[in-house]
């Protein structure tokens, strides 16, 4: 089978809009693309959701040039015309497939992706509904645990807290989200029995901003947080600026409501 390009621009940006196109630069002359080559084409036969295109970099050295080829092998993978991912050099088969997996597009990546976003603009049954498909398939997919509990943590605290545990996540964002969804959580639970806290001046202002967390009015329950922090940051073993900092993690930096109540946050430290 042959896997050379005739024209570039049908063989692989126009393709690519179709089904992920992986382009391999290579030239006769280079003796690594003689090792890689087999490989790739290997893997190509077995696949049947990506096709591999090679590019002969001394016949086609525009493109070389207009993607930003300087050193051969190099490895771009198209998705709709554009480039997701690229590497150079050679790779054994089995960090190349590890690699394949890691950026080619899947059903459970878009609904991971889309999840994301519905969290972000506060969709929160939206994310649910798009994230159960995942959980379904793989009930230890970490990412995919980490949002469902943020999803949950108002709805559904103790599944939240069950889900926030059970993640085994490396990521450092993921780890904070799920510190965020942990804090939360402390706090509503808090909020049905506020008896433990200490008796002082700012008891009544925290308990406010617990009981604003709990009706999910987030802006309230911020501004309560803030004037607890400006006052009294120790109290609660600093729970008013860990709460500031879990809901702005949760929010997003871009959602209005962290960007109306981080500069006043921050002073107040």
């Amino acid at each position: 089978m042959s896997y050379e390009a005739s024209d570039f621009q049908t063989d692989v940006i126009d393709a690519s809009a179709d089904e992920p196109v992986l382009v391999d630069f290579w030239a006769p002359w280079c003796g690594p693309c003689r090792q890689l080559s087999p490989v790739l084409e290997s893997l190509a036969e077995a696949a049947d959701d990506w096709r591999l295109v090679k590019v002969n970099v001394d016949e086609n050295g525009a493109a070389a040039q207009q993607y930003g080829v300087r050193g051969i092998p190099a490895v771009k993978l198209f998705v709709d015309g554009e480039v997701e991912a690229e590497f150079t050099g050679v790779k054994p088969e089995h960090q190349i497939q590890d690699w394949l997996d890691d950026n080619l597009p899947s059903e459970e990546k878009s609904r991971i992706e889309q999840a994301e976003e519905a969290l972000k603009a506060g969709n929160h049954q939206e994310a649910e509904h798009l994230l159960w498909p995942v959980l379904e398939d793989d009930p230890t997919h970490d990412e995919a645990q980490i949002l469902m509990a943020r999803a949950l943590v108002f709805k559904d605290p103790s599944r939240a807290q069950v889900l926030a545990d059970e993640a085994d996540v490396a990521d450092p964002a993921l780890r904070q989200t799920r510190e965020s969804v942990q804090t939360v959580i402390r706090l509503l639970e808090l909020g049905e029995d506020s008896s433990a806290l200490p008796e002082n001046g700012v008891k009544d202002t925290y308990v406010a901003g617990i009981e604003a967390l709990d009706a999910q009015d987030i802006e309230t329950a911020l501004e309560h947080f803030i004037d607890v922090v400006r006052t009294d940051r120790d109290y609660d073993d600093d729970g008013a600026r860990k709460a500031c900092v879990a809901l702005f993690t949760l929010l997003g930096e871009q959602h209005p409501i962290t960007q109306e109540h981080r500069r006043t946050f921050d002073m107040a430290l």
